[in-house]
């Protein structure tokens, strides 16, 4: 029998699950919109952060902000190399989008490959032990990762949104994102805007492995059969590029699996995945429609973007 007790459980369990989702589905949809590339690659770059914060924490016994630091300089690092020794030169090339979508799934399956054979094939987590102090209200069990989980969320999507509408670097996403030929005109470097954009994206990636490792125990392949999946679909629910829009899919999404829990058994939590982005590509392959303002690089109203970035005052 069904209890609010119940209900509201899931409710806020698939919520509190839906932050590292949503981390990892911004930052595939800010790198699409921005940079041109379904990456693929997301997966081998958050097998390289969940490992590295591992070595920070278990093997190396730092402290938190040391092995987030860390962690977040072997990310950035393996991100901007992506960046600029392989899609640089892919765009240089004229490379098809076959070519790109290759090489980023090859390079995930290498990224697990090798972490199998320096870690092993076994479930690891970032902490000995995932026990956090719960405490009960109105019947539902609110644990303290919860909160710090919705926390950290909620200040990076801030962060981002501030950077984005408010500052000098996030309009220029913006004009590279609407036409990176114009925005070139303009004097906005397009290879700095990627960079930028993959390196926001590295952030979130860091935080969101921190997140899950310190919830549940990773596999090296987790990211790639299971993450990613996720973040995919996000993006194609939300529509193709519309950043802030993929976060909010990936939290619809994270509901979704956790109510699914009542009418399907665990067992097949991970076919729901694969349905779900079968049902996304056939019957919703241009999204949901939402509000405008939601999708986080909009084009300034009635003008191009670099346009706007390069005379603000509209002389």
């Amino acid at each position: 029998m069904l209890t609010w007790g119940i209900l509201g459980q899931l409710l806020w369990t698939g919520f509190a699950a839906a932050t590292y989702y949503c981390l990892f589905a911004v930052a595939f949809s800010l790198v699409l919109k921005v940079n041109k590339i379904w990456n693929f690659a997301q997966a081998g770059v958050m097998v390289f952060a969940y490992y590295s914060l591992l070595v920070a924490f278990r093997h190396w016994g730092l402290p938190l902000v040391p092995a987030l630091i860390f962690g977040l300089l072997i990310t950035l690092a393996v991100s901007l190399a992506l960046e600029r020794c392989a899609f640089m030169v892919f765009r240089d090339r004229n490379s098809s989008i076959l070519t790109l979508f290759i090489f980023t799934i090859v390079f995930s399956e290498f990224s697990v490959y090798l972490t199998e054979l320096a870690f092993g094939t076994e479930p690891q987590t970032l902490y000995p032990s995932l026990l956090w102090p719960v405490d009960l209200y109105a019947g539902i069990a609110i644990s303290h990762w919860d909160l710090m989980a919705i926390a950290v969320t909620a200040v990076l999507m801030l962060i981002l949104y501030l950077f984005i509408h408010h500052t000098r670097y996030g309009q220029y996403l913006i004009a590279v994102a609407d036409n990176e030929n114009l925005a070139e005109i303009y004097g906005i470097s397009r290879k700095r805007a990627y960079g930028v954009s993959i390196s926001i994206a590295a952030v979130l990636i860091t935080a969101g492995m921190y997140l899950f490792g310190t919830k549940a125990a990773l596999f090296p392949s987790t990211p790639l059969q299971h993450l990613l999946i996720f973040a995919v679909i996000a993006t194609i629910l939300a529509g193709i590029g519309n950043v802030f829009r993929a976060g909010i899919a990936a939290i619809a999404l994270s509901l979704i699996q956790a109510f699914s829990i009542l009418v399907i058994a665990s067992k097949w939590q991970a076919l729901l995945a694969y349905i779900l982005i079968f049902v996304v590509i056939i019957f919703f392959p241009r999204g949901f429609a939402l509000p405008r303002r939601l999708s986080g690089l909009v084009r300034p109203s009635g003008r191009s973007a670099a346009v706007a970035v390069a005379d603000p005052a509209g002389d």
